[in-house]
């Protein structure tokens, strides 16, 4: 599949396809916590904030340690869009745990499918980067 090559005038195509699927995830978890169908508790938050702190941890530390001549040209657009859904993630997972929003709050659903955007951001970023350092070209 051409959409997710590295090397070439494609090598976007993953980080683009992640951020689509961020917005769409976004936008429907947004919809749901308006209309109350679902709601946040507080472990969640946690954990969100746990997970995006750990990824930190991990790219900070692989960082560190890899050479830079020794990566593809493909990491620098994904660790841009890794780093923007961790930090993002983290933010709102802080806002959500200091603000106590209404179930049906237009702005609580605002964060909230804001959050899940950031954390499916970094999740698909992930899968974008593996691929990338795994030098898949089909």
């Amino acid at each position: 599949m051409s959409l997710f090559c590295c090397n070439g005038n494609d090598r976007n195509g993953c980080v683009g396809l992640s951020v689509i699927a961020a917005v769409i995830v976004g936008i429907i978890t947004a919809f749901l916590q308006l209309t109350a169908t679902i709601t946040v508790a507080p472990v969640f938050l946690w954990v969100a904030l746990g997970v995006v702190l750990a990824y930190l941890a991990v790219v900070l530390i692989a960082v560190a340690l890899v050479h830079p001549t020794n990566l593809p040209n493909c990491v620098c657009p994904i660790l841009t869009a890794l780093l923007i859904g961790i930090l993002g993630a983290a933010l709102l997972a802080v806002i959500l745990l200091a603000i106590t929003f209404a179930a049906t709050s237009i702005i609580g659903a605002i964060i909230v499918g804001g959050l899940l955007l950031f954390l499916t951001l970094t999740v698909s970023s992930t899968a974008c980067l593996v691929r990338c350092l795994a030098r898949c070209n089909n």
